[in-house]
């Protein structure tokens, strides 16, 4: 099979075709403790831009643009996981610091027609983010109040969510106007290590009704929709399913998360991640093992491998490196084997 671009192979692999490798990406950037750590171990210093360090890796570039529900100015909570609004009344007076008009983010559009020209030739994948309907007035409510307010302050739950389902409708009409991104993500961090943080009522209440106003506007421009949620996602991955999500990430192998189950159970879903960070600082032979664990699955298309989370700061540059090599290796291997 003759080499494809970037973006041929991302579409080959995420629409179970044949393909001839494997991406090899980092879906998210790493943590800035690991890179302080690989500049002192032989990563350039100048090096700090996200994009040009996957270039210096020699991974394929995805472009993601996380679209700030906030304006600037916007107050900001006391303590990490506090709220900055208790009320509906709270929230009336917050709104005018939300939601930023698609005139306010002229710069983003610029940089948009820029990378959809790369896109275009096959040199990139385009992914856009937005803020999901737990994610959003979580971070309004703080971590406990907007746990309460399920129950509490529905009329303020549906308040929040149905203004963000409009001004995702705004982004999304802005953003499709200048090319048709390749896919995107809701951010939502909805389960931790034992599962979803909401029962199935509560998600088929208050987050469906708005996924069903959104989803659809993505898949009739031809995009599928992820989510991102850490911990275990294998419950609520019925829900997402339900609500019209064809995909997921990152899918924590320290959280439980087991991908030929989930391949079994949802056989046209599109997973990105997987690979267990936990390894990479353990040595060829665990990472080794980690990435025959994945082979299967992967070779059967629908599954980006990439680390499971941003790369841990125990492991070392040279670590990095090994991974990476281990990486191409076993990229490479996978093509033949969806091939045949």
């Amino acid at each position: 099979m003759n080499a494809m671009s970037t973006r041929e192979r991302f579409h080959a692999v995420m629409n179970f075709k044949s393909f001839d490798r494997l991406p090899l990406l980092e879906w998210a950037a790493w943590w800035d403790q690991t890179l302080a750590r690989w500049h002192t171990e032989g990563l350039p210093r100048n090096l700090t831009d996200r994009y040009e360090i996957c270039r210096h890796f020699g991974l394929d570039i995805y472009w993601q643009d996380w679209f700030p529900v906030r304006r600037a100015g916007c107050p900001q909570p006391a303590a990490h996981g506090a709220g900055i609004v208790a009320s509906l009344a709270d929230y009336q007076r917050l709104r005018p610091y939300l939601y930023p008009t698609v005139e306010e983010l002229t710069d983003r559009w610029a940089q948009w027609a820029a990378w959809a020209g790369r896109q275009r030739q096959g040199q990139v994948v385009l992914w856009f983010t937005l803020e999901g309907f737990f994610w959003f007035p979580r971070t309004l409510l703080g971590i406990e109040g907007h746990l309460y307010a399920f129950y509490d302050q529905p009329e303020l739950m549906h308040a929040i969510n149905s203004d963000l389902a409009a001004w995702h409708t705004r982004i999304i009409e802005k953003v499709f106007s200048i090319c048709t991104p390749d896919f995107m993500t809701f951010a939502e961090d909805m389960s931790y290590n034992h599962g979803p943080m909401l029962a199935r009522e509560l998600f088929d209440e208050f987050l469906k009704p708005y996924y069903a106003l959104v989803v659809p506007q993505l898949k009739e421009r031809g995009v599928f929709p992820l989510v991102d949620s850490d911990g275990d996602i294998t419950i609520p991955a019925a829900w997402f399913a339900d609500a019209g999500i064809e995909g997921l990430l990152p899918l924590e192998r320290q959280a439980g998360v087991d991908i030929a189950a989930l391949r079994q159970m949802y056989p046209a879903m599109r997973f990105i991640g997987h690979f267990d960070k936990m390894t990479m600082s353990r040595g060829a032979d665990a990472m080794r093992r980690e990435f025959q664990r994945l082979l299967p699955t992967a070779a059967k298309g629908g599954l980006l491998v990439s680390c499971d989370h941003q790369t841990p700061p125990e492991v070392a540059y040279r670590d990095y490196q090994l991974y990476l090599s281990l990486f191409r290796h076993y990229a490479a291997e996978i093509g033949p084997m969806k091939k045949a």
